[in-house]
């Protein structure tokens, strides 16, 4: 999927996740953040998927060997709580609903933390 057009890919994969509910996107950063509900739960930075995770999700991409999202800031590179699932969440419905229903959660409880 790398050889399509940045907004083209954002495309396919909103598509592939309306699996997980009505799914939106928004340039973002030089980038697009992805939406459910108004919740952020995913990112899509130079035609690579991030899903966002937490303490309780890390562990499972931390053990399949999944890259956080890095950037350049003033030199140092950072990263945020966004991580790149398994190339099948890109090929397959299921395991798209199943680590984007993941991420889904996060932000869920992201936001309820919030509230208190």
């Amino acid at each position: 999927m790398a050889n399509l057009h940045d907004s083209e890919y954002v495309d396919y994969l909103l598509d592939l996740m309306q699996v997980l509910g009505p799914v939106q996107s928004r340039r973002m950063f030089g980038g697009w953040g992805v939406f459910i509900e108004g919740l952020m739960f995913a990112l899509v930075a130079d035609n690579d998927l991030y899903f966002k995770v937490d303490e309780k999700t890390l562990k499972d991409y931390t053990d399949e060997g999944l890259q956080p999202f890095t950037y350049l800031r003033a030199g140092k590179r950072c990263s945020l709580n966004y991580y790149q699932p398994p190339e099948t969440v890109c090929e397959d419905l299921q395991q798209m609903s199943n680590w984007g229903n993941k991420a889904v959660e996060v932000a869920l409880r992201a936001a309820a933390a919030k509230r208190r």
